[in-house]
């Protein structure tokens, strides 16, 4: 039996299940270095999450997502990250996680964002539109793993930067 999913902005009351969520979700990814959970912390400390996102199953928390702004070097504005997406693992490979990423574009265009960016897996996020840009990267990211999703039509061109909180460890 599938449990009903519902996709909701998270509450005060969501942060420890969220901080389980994403310690769970990347505890055994080898790329990662196991910070994904101090990262969305400083977001929310910074009061950076533009859009943060919870997957409920049961009235559980199953997954999350955080959007937050990011600076691009030529001056464009109104761009943001995603990341980190975070579904617990008997979860993973059932949707969870896109519905999540679509869910929060759908947001990010309604709050009349330009453009979003990340760093993640090509085959993953290809399928949401993201795309590798010439012209548009990412220090210390390699970029064929670094994507774009102009949502305005219009591409950067320049470094962008991810908030400071992506550079917590703990």
């Amino acid at each position: 039996m599938n449990p009903k999913i519902v996709i909701r902005s998270e509450t005060a009351a969501d942060v420890n299940a969220i901080t389980e969520v994403t310690v769970a979700a990347f505890q055994t990814l080898e790329i990662s270095q196991h910070t994904e959970q101090f990262i969305v912390a400083a977001l929310r400390a910074a009061r950076a999450l533009t859009v943060s996102l919870v997957a409920e199953a049961d009235g559980r928390v199953i997954g999350h997502i955080a959007f937050s702004p990011v600076t691009i070097s030529d001056g464009t504005r109104n761009w943001y990250g995603l990341g980190p997406v975070s579904v617990l693992p008997e979860y993973q490979r059932r949707g969870i996680g896109s519905a999540l990423i679509r869910e929060g574009l759908s947001r990010l265009k309604a709050l009349g964002a330009a453009g979003c960016c990340l760093v993640g897996h090509p085959a993953y996020y290809r399928r949401f539109g993201f795309e590798n840009a010439p012209g548009l990267v990412c220090e210390g990211a390699p970029q064929d793993v670094f994507f774009a999703l102009p949502l305005d039509g219009q591409v950067p061109q320049g470094t962008v930067e991810f908030h400071e909180a992506f550079k917590a460890d703990r």
